[in-house]
């Protein structure tokens, strides 16, 4: 069998792998400190592996240039990230190991994961939000990963925010209160004093939080109607949110999007991943194993 090689970038970590798939998978893990540094120690992981790699997969933070002639195709750009603005990551990992790589955001790899081996699995639409350090979304659609003019940015769309019930400003250095900056861990941990994962079922900080996510699910119901929403990251795929979230989409929703999945099936609807922490990095295998277009 070919083996692949996947890199899941993250802002605070690589995650790096050998394998075909969940069932046969080698991994690493790579604090993210310089470019340098974490891009060398990537590159020495697969070089050691004595693996002849058939093509490696990257599932990056971003923003990042997904387009095909692009002078700065395989960039992450211009993410607030200090010392990762402008970098050449997919090109650097593809001189350094000789075989093709296959870039796209974090994301849209978790989600291309989903469909292939996770929560998704055989659905041919269907959307994966990250929530964590930052907000971030994936979408497949008619069995295609979503692209355009760019990617999807879902973490940065406007949703409603009351400033009577909510006085915080938002944590988003670009655009302060939108999805991000509202309902990322960064904002959480901000606007309560505490980091999320301190603080017990029943605070008042994830009713907030749902409703937050919630809003950004139901415009999203709504345009890309999804069969099924992920839900992952250290802050999305916590149960007691997700039982919030699903409450509050099916508020919102109201009655008028009326399919099974919204009106009897919303615990099977809205879920948690299916692969666990490995939805990105099987993303990227998943990426790699793709045929190259050229």
């Amino acid at each position: 069998m070919h083996s692949f090689g996947g890199i899941e970038a993250g802002g605070t970590k690589f995650v790096c792998a050998i394998g075909q798939g969940p069932d046969n998978l080698r991994t690493i893990r790579i604090p993210t400190t310089t470019p340098q540094e974490t891009i060398g120690r990537a590159v020495e992981f697969f070089r050691e592996s004595n693996v002849a790699l058939q093509s490696v997969g990257i599932a990056s933070f971003g923003p990042v240039d997904l387009i095909g002639g692009s002078p700065t195709f395989g960039f992450i750009t211009s993410t607030p990230k200090p010392g990762w603005r402008d970098v050449d990551l997919a090109g650097q990992v593809e001189r350094a190991l000789g075989v093709p790589v296959a870039f796209d955001t974090d994301v849209n790899g978790a989600v291309l994961a989903e469909t292939q081996w996770g929560a998704a699995r055989g659905l041919t639409d269907a959307l994966y939000l990250t929530v964590g350090t930052g907000v971030g979304g994936g979408a497949i659609v008619g069995g295609r990963l979503v692209h355009g003019m760019l990617h999807p940015e879902m973490g940065h769309i406007r949703i409603p925010h009351d400033h009577a019930a909510d006085p915080y400003r938002g944590s988003c250095p670009y655009h302060g209160d939108c999805l991000e900056g509202l309902a990322c861990g960064l904002a959480m941990e901000e606007r309560w004093g505490a980091r999320a994962e301190s603080l017990e079922s029943g605070h008042p900080a994830w009713d907030l939080e749902a409703h937050y996510l919630a809003l950004g699910l139901a415009t999203w119901v709504c345009t890309l109607s999804p069969q099924r929403i992920v839900v992952g990251g250290g802050v999305g795929s916590r149960p007691d949110l997700l039982v919030l979230v699903r409450q509050k989409l099916a508020e919102l929703l109201n009655g008028y999007v009326r399919t099974p999945q919204v009106l009897s099936a919303m615990h099977e609807y809205v879920v948690a991943p299916g692969l666990g922490e490995h939805s990105g990095v099987l993303g990227a295998i998943a990426l790699a194993m793709q045929p190259r277009v050229p």
